[in-house]
């Protein structure tokens, strides 16, 4: 008598009477359950992604004539605690806020930012960023690389001598160019429309009219104020030697740009002018001024700043959360 036999999964005889068991279902088991297993890593990844997602919805970049460019952007969050990364990490008058105009918490390091969106689902972020603007001889350029398509407002007067992109659009706002720009790096270089900045061989460059306006409308207005300064300066000599020799000294001799540079002979000529911006002031200005006044990006007139420091010549100082420049009124005493 045979014993019977009850396989668990489908079972084939053979004439000479041994038994297979099919494996197709262990097998298909096998094959499957790591594809179940990422799955379920997927949906658990995708989790804390979602908590996080943002888009942005309009960037706007306005590139100011001290070499800082200002960024605004209006960012869609469904966080309400929103990791924000930054165009670079030096950054200023950063703050954020939300639809109503309410003002957002946030903190700023390197370059993230941290802020508290509570439970808005849309806010716009603003602030000051010296990364993007580089500057040799008279050729001022600005690079970018964005992640979306973005608005560009240049410097007041300043002419573009090279591209290496095609803007989707480009307008004239008074004496400043608007230029709309795709995703993606972009370098511009620009100069500032005086008699000495306009390129000497235009017909290299590609100009639209709009851009061909404004260097005629700008050669034209330097040559009337090249006119006038040419009629000051005939006439201040005279009164300048009266002035000097007239006036008594003072207290505030030691403040008097000739008495600093007869100290410091091996200052450099740069530098000098600076020394007499800071002499016409009173005494003292806020760095931010120098940098408007000589048309430099930050880190450049902060190493000027710190080379007169070193001299003696000037001490720096806080002064509402910015850096006051101040001339020295002990420099002869040193000395």
């Amino acid at each position: 008598m045979n014993p019977q036999i009850v396989p668990i999964h489908r079972t084939e005889f053979r004439e000479d009477g041994m038994l297979f068991v099919r494996t197709d279902s262990i097998i298909d088991t096998m094959v499957n359950a790591p594809l179940i297993v990422a799955g379920l890593l997927v949906v658990a990844l995708t989790i804390p992604l979602q908590t996080s997602f943002a888009t942005t919805r309009t960037l706007d970049l306005i590139i100011n004539t001290d070499g800082s460019t200002h960024i605004s952007s209006q960012i869609d969050v469904n966080s309400s605690n929103y990791e924000l990364s930054l165009f670079g990490p030096s950054i200023d008058n950063f703050f954020a806020i939300a639809e109503d105009g309410t003002t957002l918490s946030g903190n700023v390091i390197e370059d993230k930012a941290v802020i508290q969106t509570s439970d808005y689902s849309s806010i716009t972020v603003n602030y000051d960023i010296h990364d993007l603007i580089s500057k040799e001889g008279r050729v001022w350029t600005f690079s970018f690389d964005s992640p979306t398509n973005y608005s560009l407002l240049m410097p007041e007067n300043s002419v573009i001598v090279g591209m290496n992109i095609l803007p989707e659009n480009m307008e004239q706002l008074d004496s400043q160019i608007k230029l709309e720009i795709p995703t993606g790096p972009a370098q511009i270089d620009y100069i500032f429309s005086t008699p000495a900045d306009v390129p000497a061989t235009p017909s290299e460059f590609s100009f639209d009219s709009v851009t061909i306006g404004l260097i005629v409308g700008s050669i034209a207005a330097a040559a009337i104020a090249s006119v006038i300064v040419a009629k000051k300066r005939q006439s201040k000599p005279q009164l300048q030697t009266n002035t000097i020799q007239t006036t008594k000294p003072t207290k505030l001799d030691s403040l008097n740009p000739e008495t600093i540079f007869k100290l410091r002979p091996d200052m450099r000529e740069d530098d000098k002018e600076i020394v007499k911006f800071i002499s016409e002031n009173d005494g003292q200005v806020f760095e931010s001024d120098l940098r408007k006044k000589f048309l430099q990006p930050r880190t450049t007139m902060w190493r000027a700043v710190k080379r007169l420091e070193r001299l003696g010549v000037v001490e720096i100082y806080k002064k509402d959360l910015l850096n006051m420049v101040k001339l020295r009124n002990d420099l002869e005493e040193e000395n």
